[in-house]
């Protein structure tokens, strides 16, 4: 009888032990999974300055975590070809953009047939304004006499190219080439081929 009593004690251990390592096991593998999808793209990233971007999530051979996140963002990238899009949450400098600060984007812009410039908050929302505008267009930029641009990201006016910001918190800068070689297969960029995100001026005075 008691021989009996123990084997049984032991048959249980064992099943609680099995259904714990299981629940550990399922918990560890949705826990990571949920992890990457809410995270970056985790493959194929490449950097210039201060940009980031993902040339191949548009692509037919992307990866199954790139579908998997643009499944769950509902985000739809520009396709291998169309063009690219470079993303930056930090200045020059590696600080993270702060919308209670003052930037200029500026300096050259690989060759494309067109390029906007759109402003985000951290969770891929355009940042409410009294500007209402989160963006601008290569048609629409003013250049000066070079035939430069300079866009100001500001939470008071500043004359010519001005996107505001909303005063408070962090923000990002997307920059989209249409039409442009960067998209394909013919190399990468150089280190200040990408325009320069400069902070001017910050509350406390603090400059670049």
């Amino acid at each position: 009888m008691f021989e009996a009593l123990r084997r049984a004690a032991r048959n249980v251990y064992h099943l609680l032990l099995l259904a714990w390592a299981a629940a550990l096991g399922a918990g560890l593998g949705l826990g990571s999974a949920l992890f990457v999808l809410e995270g970056e793209y985790p493959f194929g990233e490449r950097r210039v300055q201060a940009w980031v971007a993902w040339p191949s999530v548009g692509s037919p051979s992307s990866d199954p975590y790139a579908r998997a996140i643009m499944a769950r963002s509902a985000d739809v990238p520009l396709a291998l070809g169309e063009g690219i899009a470079f993303r930056a949450d930090v200045d020059e400098l590696g600080r993270p953009l702060d919308a209670a600060c003052s930037y200029d984007v500026s300096g050259e812009t690989p060759v494309a047939r067109a390029w906007t410039v759109t402003l985000y908050d951290p969770e891929g929302r355009p940042p409410e304004t009294a500007q209402r505008r989160a963006g601008l267009a290569s048609a629409q930029m003013l250049r000066d006499e070079a035939g430069g641009v300079t866009i100001a990201l500001s939470p008071s006016p500043r004359p010519g190219n001005w996107l505001q910001l909303p005063g408070a918190g962090r923000f990002q800068v997307v920059l989209r080439l249409y039409d442009s070689p960067v998209s394909g297969a013919l190399g990468w960029l150089d280190d200040g081929a990408m325009p320069r995100i400069v902070r001017v001026s910050c509350p406390g005075g603090t400059t670049s």
